[in-house]
């Protein structure tokens, strides 16, 4: 399974859901990959901890081998980390990714990540693919790559609006390049039950047919809590009402 966390709009917790979502997938013995192609490195560091940037070799270092001719180019995995959790490796970030950018559309190289992981398939069960906020190159190398696309949702009407854009690229994404990538659902997360705004605009995409999954992740401080100590939910309290929810959405998604 591979699965793809995409949304062109920042702050709506991709980082999040991909990080804690995988956690949960390697506790419970899958073999886990995560990618991180989002510049600001937030799931790496979320992962890795302070010493993020230290790790080398990172997913900019793999990218930047496609443009080279190599008689013997590195294997996918020598871009691959341990993380200190078991079952759980990452393919880190890059702050720098956006500086190879227009080389690797000039070469046509969004293949380039799609051919890694069919090499790497055999020893992942499940591949979480992090995002950057926009429809570039490497989201679209995600699209390519991946199955599935879980899309982030944090009740904004501004979010709802861009929400038809996002989808209209997934479709025109998988009648161009990958007919077997499907939309999972939208995860709408930062929820709070109790207002009125978010009710309303969850009620509109659900009278629009879209597929908007039953299970939410509620807004907490916790989250942070977790960013901060770099420990993904499911080790940091695993007791904890949106640990359960992540735990939920989990179980949701893989039935």
């Amino acid at each position: 399974m591979r699965r793809v966390v995409f949304n062109q709009k920042g702050g709506v917790g991709k980082s999040s859901i991909a990080v804690n979502l995988a956690a949960i997938s390697a506790a419970r013995g899958i073999r886990t990959l995560v990618i991180d192609l989002d510049p600001q490195c937030n799931s790496s560091h979320y992962l890795l901890g302070e010493d993020y940037m230290d790790v080398q070799p990172d997913i900019r270092d793999f990218f930047e081998q496609t443009l080279t001719f190599q008689l013997k180019p590195n294997g996918p995995e020598y871009f691959v980390h341990e993380t200190q959790y078991e079952n759980l490796h990452l393919m880190p970030a890059n702050s720098d990714l956006g500086d190879l950018q227009s080389k690797l559309e000039s070469k046509h190289k969004i293949y380039k990540l799609r051919d890694a992981l069919d090499k790497l398939s055999e020893s992942y069960d499940a591949v979480y693919i992090d995002t950057p906020p926009a429809f570039n190159f490497y989201t679209l190398s995600a699209l390519v790559a991946s199955e599935r696309c879980l899309i982030p949702f944090d009740c904004d009407e501004f979010a709802r609006q861009a929400l038809y854009s996002l989808l209209g690229n997934v479709h025109e994404t998988r009648e161009d390049h990958n007919d077997k990538l499907e939309v999972e659902g939208i995860v709408v997360n930062q929820y709070q039950p109790r207002a009125s705004l978010p009710k309303r605009i969850v009620g509109e995409l659900l009278d629009d047919d879209l597929p908007v999954l039953e299970t939410k992740i509620s807004a907490s401080v916790k989250m942070k809590e977790s960013h901060d100590d770099t420990c993904p939910l499911i080790h940091m309290a695993p007791k904890h009402k949106l640990t359960l929810q992540f735990v939920e959405l989990f179980e949701e998604l893989s039935k």
